[in-house]
Order: structure tokens, then C-alpha cells, then sequence
């Protein structure tokens, strides 16, 4: 489908030039002469949902939450504890992910715990996790 972001297909093209000079570029089938209006109103509307969920990962703090929470639910206490940080905090960056509907809570008692709810979060902690944080062969962090 022309306008659905999964059709993106990441390709290396390697020129006749030094490695160094290397460049990535993305086929993106989207743009075709055969494009319609309909497909490119699905792109500006998928470029707003692509970019508000970007917004909400692209905080430190909600970034760490998430990547606490992709192991299991833990409560607002764990996570006060886990990122040593005051329960306002922690509380203003789980409404900002609950917003974008990535995280919910469950009350237990007076506890209130989390939990991811999308499987686009999931996916992503895993690609910043393979980027960011997987040890190489050598045993030191990726680049």
C-alpha cells in the first residue's frame, strides 16, 4: 500500500568510492507517478501519528520508564526507585505516554502499576536497545 510506513524498505548502496562515502539511502514505494491525492493525505496523516509518538519517546525520562517497563509492569514506587526520581515527576512522563497510549495503569490497592501497551513501543525499545545499548563481540556498548 503506498502510503503505509511499514513498505519502507531500507537498501546500502555502495558507489564506486571509498567506504568511507558510503551512503543509506531508504526505496520508499510511496512516491510513484501513480501516487494519488488519497495516498499522500495517508502520509501527512501517518507522518502526525509517526511524529507525536517520536515526541513522546524522545524524553530521557520517558525513554528510561519505557525501557523499564519493557522488561514488566512495575509500579510508580519502582520506578521513583529504578530511576531515582520523585513521584511527580515519574507521574507527569507516564501521562504523557498514557496520552499517546503507549503505557496503562492498573490499580492494586493504593498501588497504581504500569505496563506497555503498544506493540509499537516494544518494538522500538527493542531497535534503540540493538543501537544504543547490546554489547559488541568485543563486550563494549554499541556505538
Amino acid at each position: 500500500m503506498a502510503g503505509n510506513c511499514h513498505d519502507i524498505e531500507i537498501k546500502q548502496v555502495v558507489p564506486s568510492v571509498p567506504a568511507a562515502t558510503e551512503m543509506l539511502v531508504m526505496s520508499l514505494p510511496v512516491f510513484s507517478a501513480d501516487t494519488t491525492d488519497e495516498d499522500l493525505d495517508r502520509m501527512v496523516d501517518n507522518a502526525t501519528a509517526a511524529s507525536n509518538f517520536l515526541k513522546a519517546i524522545s524524553h530521557e525520562g520517558r525513554l528510561m520508564i519505557l525501557c523499564h517497563l519493557a522488561s514488566g509492569e512495575k509500579s510508580v514506587t519502582e520506578l521513583e526507585r529504578l530511576l531515582s526520581a520523585r513521584q511527580a515527576a515519574i507521574s507527569q512522563q507516564l501521562a504523557r505516554l498514557r496520552l499517546e497510549g503507549l503505557v496503562q495503569p492498573r490499580r492494586e490497592g493504593k498501588t497504581i502499576f504500569y505496563s506497555l501497551t503498544d506493540d509499537r513501543a516494544i518494538r522500538i525499545m527493542e531497535v534503540v536497545y540493538d543501537l544504543f545499548c547490546r554489547p559488541d563481540e568485543e563486550g563494549s556498548r554499541a556505538p
